[in-house]
């Protein structure tokens, strides 16, 4: 019987700013291309996969900015929308003060392939020195809430006031639940066809809102969640939901119980950035923002002026978004592969970068992952 023929994918490269320059640097560089997580991940996974890759090299961030004019070229827009099937993203450095003109260019990616979700795994191994291995995942609802920024001051007689819009919609807090389904979905058939991963008596959902006081707003993500997550191809889904407060206590307290939370635009960002301290490192964390066509793998990292050229940023959170990225082109066996030799990695503990304590440079660390593929 003949075997099924091969896929190639095209995969946008976007290094960025600071260390998103050693974990997703262009192809067409010199020596610092020895420390090109992203792309040689792809390059090393195993020929029964049938996947083949392409790269295309794109300019985008404060860098490009300064040398450029512009944060976001139409051309890396362009080459997304019309030649690539996904991308991995690396860092942005964000300016202490107000630059004219600046404005951050994944917010605007996100704007313009309509990437209405963000999705950021926090993850410990089951070789955890506390005992309760965390494997959760949170979904943001990314193009609406008070991050609409629609604002206002006025003048009145108490003083200024400053309001801002707070929008909710059936048809965005509709899909960004139905994703979370799905992922809860998929990330239960990945812990089925991985060894070493976490495994749970079935996937879970929890919604969480504040519709105890925000009853029009928070009330509507609530009642369509509910009636997105009602889907008969759900139906082997735990839903259950939290108010926003509890919510943090409940995260921090035992993390070990969740699966998959999904919230509006800022809750969600308040959750994720605050989980992320729950594995002990932001090199270790990943992201993806999704849209219905179109995945962007990104590290929760940021640019770390502070460690950039010394060769010691962690690619743990580059691997892990690069196999975050596969889930969301289809290819649940491939980020399989990623995420085991990750967790090998971080179980034996040989090789760790200076942010989990360790001596490892970004290129040790990669190449003992590699390895383990």
């Amino acid at each position: 019987m003949a075997s099924a023929a091969a896929r190639t994918l095209r995969i946008g490269l976007i290094p960025g700013d600071g260390i998103g320059r050693e974990v997703i640097p262009f192809a067409d560089r010199g020596t610092i291309d020895a420390i090109q997580a992203g792309r040689k991940i792809l390059e090393s996974l195993p020929s029964s996969l049938n996947l083949n890759f392409s790269f295309v090299d794109l300019d985008a961030g404060f860098g490009a900015f300064e040398r450029t004019g512009s944060a976001l070229p139409d051309k890396t827009v362009d080459t997304l929308k019309k030649e690539c099937d996904g991308a991995l993203f690396g860092a942005v450095s964000s300016p202490s003060t107000k630059v004219a003109g600046y404005s951050s260019p994944i917010v605007a990616l996100r704007k313009k392939l309509d990437l209405y979700a963000n999705v950021r795994p926090v993850k410990t191994t089951a070789g955890s020195s506390n005992g309760k291995p965390i494997d959760l995942v949170i979904v943001r609802e990314n193009t609406e809430d008070l991050y609409v920024k629609e604002e206002r001051t006025t003048e009145g007689p108490d003083g200024k006031v400053a309001e801002a819009i707070k929008r909710i919609s059936e048809r965005a807090s509709f899909r960004i639940s139905t994703i979370a389904g799905e992922i809860a979905l998929r990330r239960q058939n990945i812990r089925s066809s991985a060894s070493g991963l976490i495994t749970r008596a079935e996937p879970m959902v929890t919604i969480t809102h504040k519709s105890n006081v925000l009853s029009q707003t928070d009330g509507l993500f609530r009642e369509t969640a509910r009636k997105a997550l009602a889907d008969q191809k759900f139906s082997s889904i735990h839903v259950e939901e939290q108010i926003v407060d509890s919510m943090v206590y409940k995260l921090f307290r035992q993390p070990e119980y969740y699966d998959v939370i999904v919230a509006p635009n800022l809750y969600g960002d308040i959750l994720s950035d605050g989980a992320a301290a729950l594995v002990g490192s932001l090199g270790l964390v990943p992201s993806a923002n999704v849209g219905d066509n179109f995945a962007i793998g990104e590290p929760c990292h940021g640019s770390a002026p502070d460690i950039e050229g010394k060769g010691i940023a962690n690619p743990i959170a580059t691997l892990r978004s690069v196999a975050l990225m596969l889930e969301f082109l289809g290819e649940p066996n491939a980020a399989a592969k990623i995420y085991t030799a990750v967790d090998a990695n971080l179980d034996e503990a040989k090789f760790l970068s200076p942010d989990m304590g360790g001596k490892a440079t970004t290129q040790e660390v990669l190449d003992d992952v590699l390895k383990r593929l």
